[in-house]
């Protein structure tokens, strides 16, 4: 009994090592595949590269209708970006299952506050995730090819789900601070990585799918 238990401890630990290996594994892999998708402002306007349509994640807003600093920051990128050419159209896309929550209103407020024409932006209300975001900007807008805006962390995750379901992808970052509980996004953004490239290798249709996204 004793060494039959010792043979089920050890194999439990090997079983638990492989597992860790292949969780860091695939999230690094997001990583490293993604990594040369990321690019400044500057290098597309300078290569003059464009796309059918800037996407912008959605982040938490304030009880106001406020963006958080780190959408916000996110918005602003997006509207530089549209200003120098590299889309005719954003794409807001944001979280709205709660009737007094509504994160692409604000966002596209946001983009209007910014100078970005109101008929230029297109509010996705099921983007409830990064997957939603990207399969619906692909599945219902249309595109097919995206400038992905969001924060570094983030931007692999949104770009590998980008390419596994057929799309060119472009990364910008919209890093311009410090942000609060970073670490934990951080964290967490490893288990999204990999339950997100699993949902994306299945392409498996996100809730909500048919509905529409609106000018």
């Amino acid at each position: 009994m004793g060494k039959l238990l010792r043979n089920i401890v050890i194999a439990t630990l090997v079983i638990c090592v492989a597992g860790f290996a292949a969780f860091f594994g695939i999230s690094q892999y997001v990583v490293s595949s993604t990594r040369d998708d990321v690019h400044t402002i500057a290098q597309i306007t300078e290569s003059g590269q464009e796309v059918d349509a800037i996407v912008v994640l959605g982040a938490s807003v304030y009880a106001d209708g406020t963006p958080s600093d780190i959408l916000a920051d996110r918005l602003e990128v997006a509207a530089d970006l549209y200003f120098a050419g590299v889309a005719p159209a954003i794409i807001v896309s944001g979280d709205n299952t709660d009737a007094h929550y509504n994160e692409s209103d604000a966002m596209k407020a946001y983009c209007i506050e910014l100078g970005v024409p109101a008929m230029a932006v297109f509010v996705d209300h099921a983007g409830y995730d990064t997957y939603a975001s990207i399969w619906r900007a692909r599945n219902v807008y249309g595109a097919q090819s995206i400038a992905v805006v969001t924060q570094a962390y983030h931007l692999y995750r949104a770009l590998s789900i980008a390419d596994g379901l057929g799309m060119q992808a472009l990364g910008v970052a919209a890093d311009k601070g410090d942000y609060d509980n970073q670490t934990a996004y951080s964290a967490r953004e490893n288990i999204a990585r990999v339950k997100d490239f699993f949902q994306t290798l299945l392409h498996i249709p996100p809730a909500d799918a048919d509905q529409p996204i609106e000018p």
